[in-house]
């Protein structure tokens, strides 16, 4: 008799344990496409986007780059299917391999050219290489039920709340925080380097992947994030810039935004404040809306 109440509990526990699991493979099953969590690594932010990114549905425009452009929260933008898949760290380069690797393309990508001294993360281009290539079936119950539970406690805001937020955010006055140590400091790491050579293979292996990614009926767009004027000066930006447009001399290859740059602020001397991002979103959705109607 002793031992029938550990035998209950295991069988309950056996029991939830069995239910919990058909419970998750239902889920999968149902919503996996939406709801696959990639496992817990070092760079769980990216890994988490362009987790989304193959297996979502296909979006009309994908923005890549690098925290410049990750920097535009999607909740800024207006354009309904639209997913930045911009790597903080990292470059244009990556995200454009990975997008051109996928079985379906976006109506629209758009190409950051602010960074291109970074080097291709063959890595993380691998692990995305085909729709549903980094997905592993172990697990997948578990983790689709985690996903289920992380999409629950932390829903994104619905398109009545994004755009309040949006508006509040716009009413607000420009920043006059005082950034000058901080526009020096990136001047002066501007300064310092020479990314000729970085810039010139990166430019290359974008123009072959926009090649092949428009032989399949997409739309490539190069765009400048703006850039304070003493930054936009500094060296290594004018020698990226410059390889840049001899690269690409057609203006319709780039995406033609207007901004006043009194409006815009960089709090840390080369990143885009919340405020001058939305601004910064709002030009890319009037520049793009045209293109995917």
């Amino acid at each position: 008799m002793r031992y029938s109440m550990p035998l209950a509990w295991f069988a309950k526990c056996t029991i939830a344990a069995v239910v919990l699991l058909v419970a998750c493979a239902i889920a999968t099953a149902r919503f996996g496409a939406t709801l696959q969590m990639p496992l817990v690594t070092t760079r769980d932010g990216t890994l988490i986007t362009y987790n989304r990114y193959v297996n979502e549905p296909n979006p009309d425009v994908v923005l890549v780059g690098s925290s410049l452009t990750y920097r535009l929260n999607e909740t800024y933008f207006a354009t309904p299917k639209l997913r930045n898949l911009a790597i903080a760290g990292g470059s244009s380069v990556t995200g454009l391999a990975i997008v051109a690797r996928q079985e379906r393309l976006p109506k629209v990508v758009l190409v950051e050219t602010n960074v291109l001294s970074r080097p291709l993360d063959l890595s993380l281009v691998e692990r995305y290489a085909r729709k549903g290539g980094s997905e592993s079936l172990m697990f997948r119950p578990v983790r689709a039920a985690v996903a289920a539970l992380e999409l629950w406690t932390h829903a994104p805001p619905g398109p009545a709340q994004a755009a309040a937020a949006r508006d509040q955010l716009l009413r607000q006055p420009p920043d006059n925080f005082d950034n000058s140590a901080y526009v020096a400091r990136v001047v002066r790491e501007q300064s310092a380097e020479d990314p000729t050579e970085a810039v010139r293979d990166n430019v290359k292996r974008i123009a072959e992947l926009i090649a092949a990614i428009e032989q399949r009926g997409s739309r490539v767009l190069l765009l400048e994030i703006p850039y304070l004027s003493q930054v936009r000066q500094a060296p290594a930006t004018r020698i990226t810039d410059e390889i840049a447009h001899r690269a690409f001399p057609d203006p319709a290859r780039w995406l033609s935004i207007s901004l006043p740059e009194n409006e815009l602020r960089w709090p840390d001397g080369g990143h885009l404040d919340e405020r001058s991002a939305l601004l910064t979103a709002r030009a890319i959705d009037a520049a793009v809306g045209p293109m995917i109607k």
